[in-house]
Formats: C-alpha cells, structure tokens, sequence
C-alpha cells in the first residue's frame, strides 16, 4: 500500500513539474510554427519576443514589400528581442536590449494576460518614433508589460528605416508590379498588423478589436496607416502621439521627385545608383548616406506618395473621406519646440514676426500673443512645436472630425519634466509621453520620479487602455474627457498634475497658420 501511495505521489510531483514548466514556457500556436515565450515575474503575463512576422528583407529582398515569413519545425524560442534594423547610433536616449542591429529585423513581440486564451482582448499595436530614421521596439520606456495587466494584449514591431526603408529608385519602380517605390518601412508596418489579424486569436486577442498607436514617426504612421488601402481595413481604433503625415509647408514628396532625389543622394555618396551595385553592397556600407559626417548632413529617405501605399497625399485622402473611420485619440506635448535664445526683447520679437511671415506679422503677433519677454519665449517655443509636428498634428484631428464620422479626442501632455540624463527639468518636452502611457518612468536614466509621475501615469494607461476597449477614454473615477469636435466647444484634455478638459483657447494661432501655409508658393 505504502509503493502504491509512494508511486502515486510521484507521478502526482512530475504532474506538477512539468505544469509549472508549462506556465513558466508558455507555447501558443502561430500561421508560421509554434512559439514559446515567457512569463512575467508575477506570473500575470504572457510575453513572447523576436517572432519573425515577414521573410529576411536581404539579397533581392532588399527593398522590397515585407514577403512571407518562412514556415519552422518545432518550437521557436521566444524569450529574446530580436535584432533592430539598420540604422546608425544617433539618439542618445535611444537604448535597446535586443543584439544589435541587423537587415533581419522584421520580428515582433507580444505582451498578453494569463487569462483564458479564447479571452479575445483588446490589441494595442505600437509603433515607435524616431524620424524614420532610427529606433527599435525592444526600448524598456515601449517594454507592453505594465499596459498588458489593464486586460489588454500590447504589440510591437520593428520595421526598417531610413535607406532600407524608404529608398525610392527608378529602377525599383520599374521591378514593381505596382510600378511603385519607397515605403518599405510603412509596408512592414502594415504586414505586422496583418499578422495580428491572423495570429493574435490564439493569444487571447481580438483580431476585430485593434488599436495601433505610436510616437512622433509612429504617429506619422498611425495617420499612414489609416489613410492606405493597404492597410486602413485592418484598423478600428487608432491613437496619435506628436505627429502626423499631414503638413502642407512639408508634404510627402512625389515618387517622381524622390526618384531624382536619391539617384543623385546615391551618386554623390557611392559613386553609383545602379541598383545591382547598391544590393550587392553590405549594409554597413549602406549606413554610410545616412550616417551624420564632418561638414556633410546626413542624407533623408522617409515615406513619399508612391501611387501604391499612399496614392494620394494623405491630407487629400482625408479630405475626400477615404482614410479609416475609426475611433481617434490625440494630441501633443506642451514643449515639442526647442529654441536657442533664453531671453528676448519685445522689439526682436516683432522682427522675427516680420522676417518669418512679412505682410502676416501682425496676424502672427496677434494668433501668438505676447505682453513682456517672458511671454515672447513662450510664444516663440509654441511656435517652433508648431513649425516641427504640432500643427501637422492638429491638422489631422481637424479632418478626422470632418471627414472620419467616429469620435475624436484630443490632449494637451503639460506635467514639467523633473529632468533626467538627457533631458532638462521643467519641459513637458518631445517623447516625453511615452513612460507615461507604457507605465515605464522607473525605465528612465537618473529621473526622480514624483508622485504627480506616478498619478499622471496611471490616469494615461487608464486612458488609453479604456480607449482601446471600447474607443472612449472615459471610465469611473477618470476626469471626465468630451469629445473633441464643434458641439463641445473643442474640448481639450490637459494632462497635468491636475488633469481636466478645457474649450481650446488655441484654435486661432493654427487657423492663421493654415491659412498662411495653405497659399501657393508664388504668394
């Protein structure tokens, strides 16, 4: 009797054994092959890193559409970041924790509750800033964990930048069935999100639920991804932080254009433009044209209206109601400008509003009105906020509202910074969101976090996440947050140590800009 209970006991402790590794390893089945990733270490999430979503974009790949990632046998392993893409080491705040930057860089990861797999959860898809030209998913400040214990499945993907993502090219049009070029990067994008749709199920996600939502570029590509046919059908709730492809002094440039363009970029760096020469090079050997060099600027490849992705200008897009009709939260931070001066008289004031706006300065002094020097500054840091995204930004919402027949609300992030290794205290400065909404202060290098830190982060995840859930921000014990549109007076919610929404008060400084920076150039 006693080997009977001693064998039962034993099998009863492998049983427990192996369910304790299957909890600490959890597997989920993808399209691809089946993944094993990780738990958090209170054991309430589920994450899985460095999932291939598309095939290696090198060799003929390179600078092509995201294909199909290859089918695997057995089990990946993923507990690891993946590669970063290309790109060279220019933001300082910038610190991944993956292993380094490759062309094979088109992974993702999955951050989901340790409930019932069939849970169908709202899905955040994030997408990082960085110009296009730099940045990775595998940042702690984007770490989805802290965002994944409000209900929600939280994913990131990396996507190439800069030369490899959106080189436009001649003889790369003429390759294209689409007889198009340029826009890798947004297409890996969108080949990300398609994966969600087919996978994310099996994670205990929605794939009729998806929020995407990103940072400056990011947010440059939500208002992308929204306007594309590509894309805008796979989408139903999206948030924009600091940016939007929608400026009129700097649209996207024609594919015409950029053909010119980067031949000639090509030429002057390498020597040649022929298309086998520039696949046949390494890729550190690419890195050179956009690589900063004494006394030469680094040159730009970003997104341009390639008749495919983007067929049109996305503001034209908007205007005509084509984009998504989805659900759309944003806004921008307070100090998205930086300007050199620290003081200013009233007299250089008036200049600067006669050399930047001519026959306009008095509209300009009057949309940004300054009684005393103090206030000047002020003014001329709105301004510079303004010229960089901000007025791109509030250009998009205004079209969402127009055109795109859902709720939109908008922010104003104001909390001064207490300062940390990069950045100066008392700036609500660009970027500065993003530990907010990820709940990740504790991820940035030597700042003292306060306890206004900590509320305002947790009113923005509760924020975001309801949004998400059901395309309203608001929920009990939130500030109230009212949709932003002409019934409610445009109501903006200042996100602040106290935190309310308020009628705009700036609706004028962006009208005169739009209707200075909306006249033909001969004007």
């Amino acid at each position: 009797m006693r080997n009977i209970l001693r064998s039962v006991v034993a099998a009863f402790t492998v049983m427990a054994a192996i369910t304790c590794f299957a909890e600490k390893a959890p597997v989920v089945k993808t399209d691809k092959g089946k993944v094993k990733g990780y738990l958090s270490t209170d054991g309430k999430v589920r994450v899985f890193k460095g999932i291939p979503y598309a095939a290696p974009p090198v060799g003929k790949l390179r600078w092509r559409p995201p294909q199909a990632a290859a089918k695997w046998h057995g089990t990946l392993d993923a507990t690891n970041f993946g590669h970063h893409c290309m790109q060279p080491a220019v933001f300082q705040d910038m610190i991944f924790r993956d292993p380094g930057p490759s062309e094979d860089c088109l992974n993702l990861n999955v951050w989901t509750p340790t409930t019932d797999k069939h849970a169908k959860l709202p899905v955040m898809v994030w997408i990082y800033g960085g110009g296009f030209y730099a940045g990775a998913a595998s940042e702690a400040r984007q770490d989805g964990e802290n965002l994944a214990h409000r209900g929600v499945v939280i994913v990131s993907m990396n996507y190439r930048l800069n030369i490899f993502g959106f080189l436009v090219h001649p003889e790369l049009t003429a390759e294209s069935p689409q007889h198009a070029s340029g826009n890798y990067g947004l297409m890996d994008q969108a080949a990300a999100i398609q994966w969600v749709r087919r996978n994310i199920r099996n994670f205990g996600g929605d794939p009729d639920n998806i929020t995407i939502f990103g940072e400056s570029a990011g947010s440059f590509s939500v208002s992308a991804q929204m306007a594309s046919p590509l894309a805008k059908d796979l989408i139903h709730r999206a948030i924009g932080e600091s940016g939007a492809a929608f400026s009129q002094r700097e649209p996207f440039p024609m594919r015409e254009q950029r053909e010119k363009e980067d031949v000639e970029k090509l030429e002057e760096v390498f020597g040649t433009s022929k298309l086998s020469d520039l696949r046949a090079m390494g890729a550190d050997e690419l890195l050179k044209a956009v690589t900063p060099q004494p006394g030469h600027p680094p040159a730009r490849f970003w997104p341009d209206i390639d008749g495919y992705f983007l067929p049109a200008q996305v503001d034209s897009i908007y205007a005509e109601g084509k984009q998504a009709h989805v659900p759309l939260l944003a806004g921008w931070n307070r100090d998205e400008g930086n300007i050199p001066q620290k003081s200013i008289t009233m007299a250089e004031y008036r200049k600067f509003a006669e050399k930047e706006f001519g026959p306009d300065a008095e509209k300009f002094l009057s949309a940004y009105a300054a009684n005393d020097e103090t206030e000047a500054i002020r003014a001329l840091r709105d301004y510079a906020g303004d010229r960089f995204l901000v007025y791109a930004t509030w250009r998009w919402i205004e079209a969402q509202v127009a055109t795109g027949g859902q709720p939109v609300y908008r922010y104003h992030f104001e909390l001064p910074s207490p300062g940390d290794k990069f950045h100066p205290a008392g700036t609500a400065f660009h970027s500065d969101d993003i530990e907010y909404v990820f709940g990740t202060l504790d991820s940035r290098k030597e700042m003292a976090v306060r306890p206004e830190d900590r509320a305002l982060s947790e009113l923005m995840q509760s924020y975001w996440t309801n949004f998400a859930k059901t395309g309203d921000p608001n929920g009990p014990g939130l500030p109230q947050w009212p949709q932003y549109n002409a019934a409610t007076g445009w109501q903006v919610m200042h996100l602040n140590a106290q935190s309310e929404a308020r009628p705009d008060k700036t609706r004028t400084r962006y009208q005169f800009l739009n209707e200075v920076w909306s006249r033909p150039a001969a004007q």
